[in-house]
């Protein structure tokens, strides 16, 4: 009879759980709240395209916008990780290697009708270690496609905001300043 050998160098894989930060600093939009912010969102951008001045429409885009799980991805790992021991002597002493994005993403859009479900899974994570919040996007009549239009692509699973100080990045942070006391108003009531 043969017998079953295991493999010697498969080791176990770990799940690497999201910080507590991820689950406080992603909100869910749907339903009423979902068009109230997909609207604002649509009318700063077209604010914002109206001062742009001779700048193509697909530079500006790109200045101000990750568009694709790829892209967001790739935005969110060349941002340095914040962190966590400023008091330490030690990290003073280390040279560190200078990020080569000089972008920060101010927040990621994420639609939540992916399939399969893997295709985001990550981008959450990556996100809360970088202390960008997540808003994720659920509806019935497919958020990709509403992403989407926000950036006259067709379908998109994630949009990254950038902060680039415009009237984009004041209509975000107003919305999760927003979402951040509603929450906490839902918080002390339950």
């Amino acid at each position: 009879m043969a017998k079953k050998r295991k493999k010697e160098n498969s080791m176990p894989i770990k799940a690497i759980k999201a910080p507590q930060e991820s689950r406080d600093s992603s909100s869910c939009f749907e339903g009423e709240r979902l068009d109230f912010l997909l609207d604002k969102l649509q009318r700063s951008v077209e604010l914002a395209k109206a001062s742009k001045g001779q700048v193509p429409d697909k530079i500006w885009t790109k200045l101000h916008f990750a568009i694709g799980v790829n892209d967001v991805t790739r935005v969110l790992e060349r941002m340095p990780v914040p962190d966590l021991n400023t008091n330490s002597k030690e990290d003073d002493k280390t040279t560190r290697v200078p990020c080569k994005s000089p972008v920060a993403l101010q927040a990621v859009l994420l639609a939540t009708d992916c399939n399969p479900k893997w295709l985001t899974k990550h981008v959450p994570v990556i996100a809360a270690s970088r202390n960008v919040p997540v808003l994720a996007l659920r509806d019935n009549k497919g958020s990709s496609l509403r992403l989407g239009q926000l950036v006259n692509v067709r379908t998109a699973l994630a949009i990254g905001i950038k902060g680039r100080n415009s009237i984009i990045n004041k209509t975000i942070e107003e919305v999760l300043l927003n979402s951040k006391t509603a929450e906490a108003s839902l918080a002390t009531v339950g």
